[in-house]
């Protein structure tokens, strides 16, 4: 929980959250468990809360301890005054407000400070009900919080009372703590999350930050492009509704296809874990190379190339044709797992059949064998 973390330990989770690292891998690095750095994440709604700091002229921690040392020695309040070149008057408040001279505690009274200080300025979406009402008739129709702020500019430019920026809508709906929209309208943003992520993180809707050691699609040996030799694939995630999720691969020569269950989301440890898994059923000869997209679901693919004998290759960003035979069966796919259907309630077994139905029909690319008939000719 939130309370159970430094502020240095804090400072690390959005350094690495905005750089795109996974929940998972920063709380290996800090040595917590994943759900600790996520609910701390969630809790401010991925909103990473501003540095607190003193007002001008408020007294510091070090003054306090001045006035708590001269209190000890029996000076009076004027003369702890005058060594902090401060009023007698602002010292005089502040023991008085800290349980006089006899219990005066600089930390305590420095910790009191900033817990009285805790006086958020109201959301104006909170205090203006006409304007929440429109916002959240447009949220509902699907409109992003950019398109909201920028109609509210146009129909109402001389009231100001009616405009409020896009982040304050965002921040509305995010972080508990304004709480002045309904939270069920998080559900009509485009991304449908509740959790704010950073740019490095949302690309395609999975994580995207620098793969290590990626090898490009532009070093892939020739016999992958003419599809001369079985044993290479193409791969990436098929995605539903709810943050489900399923990876596809695709044989280049046969179009064999296998679906891979990823039950615990999209981390890289848990999809390096499910694709090593399968492929390990594999016979050598089909185990050669892989083609996979720029998500950081593969950022770990140094060890599966290791635990497979797998090269994996990373296409050029923003080029699914790239991946060709891919993209096309995972058009194909949706015929039985629809856009906006979570895949969350698919077992192995639920997969397996659907990729059996896929590998038995005749196809043209293949002078109207099978992906099973081929593969089983490529085998023998």
């Amino acid at each position: 929980m939130a309370q159970l973390l430094s502020e240095a330990e804090k400072a690390q989770i959005w350094d690495g959250s905005r750089a795109g690292v996974s929940f998972r891998v920063i709380g290996r690095t800090l040595g917590r468990p994943y759900a600790t750095v996520r609910d701390y994440v969630a809790s401010t709604g991925g909103v990473r809360p501003p540095p607190r700091s003193r007002a001008q002229g408020q007294l510091s921690l070090a003054e306090r301890e001045e006035i708590s040392r001269g209190l000890a020695a029996g000076q009076s309040l004027r003369g702890i005054a005058r060594g902090l070149a401060r009023s007698a008057s602002t010292v005089c408040r502040e023991v008085n407000r800290n349980r006089g001279r006899a219990h005066y505690r600089a930390a305590g009274a420095d910790q009191a400070a900033w817990a009285r200080a805790r006086r958020p300025k109201p959301c104006k979406l909170a205090v203006n009900a006409r304007l929440q009402a429109v916002v959240e008739d447009k949220l509902a129709l699907e409109w992003s919080p950019e398109q909201v702020a920028r109609w509210l500019r146009r129909a109402f430019p001389h009231e100001a009372e009616m405009q409020v920026s896009h982040e304050t809508i965002y921040l509305s709906l995010f972080v508990q703590a304004k709480g002045s929209l309904r939270k069920d309208l998080a559900a009509h943003l485009r991304t449908g999350r509740a959790i704010r992520r950073s740019k490095a993180h949302t690309a395609r809707g999975h994580g995207r930050g620098q793969i290590v050691g990626a090898v490009t699609i532009s070093e892939r040996p020739a016999e992958v492009e003419d599809r001369a030799v079985p044993g290479h694939w193409e791969g990436d995630l098929l995605l539903g509704a709810g943050h489900s999720q399923i990876a596809t691969l695709v044989e280049r020569q046969t179009r064999f296809v296998m679906l891979v269950r990823l039950p615990d989301g999209r981390s890289t440890e848990h999809v390096v874990a499910e694709l090593t898994k399968h492929v390990g059923t594999l016979p050598a000869q089909l185990r050669r190379s892989l083609t996979w997209d720029r998500g950081t679901e593969m950022a770990e693919h140094v060890r599966f190339s290791i635990d497979t004998g797998i090269a994996v290759y990373f296409c050029d960003p923003k080029s699914p044709w790239q991946r060709g035979s891919n993209e096309n069966t995972n058009g194909l796919l949706r015929q039985y797992f629809p856009k906006r259907t979570s895949l969350a309630g698919f077992t192995q077994q639920d997969l397996d059949a659907v990729a059996e139905r896929l590998n038995g029909r005749p196809r043209r690319t293949l002078h109207w064998l099978s992906p099973s008939e081929k593969l089983a000719e490529v085998l023998h």
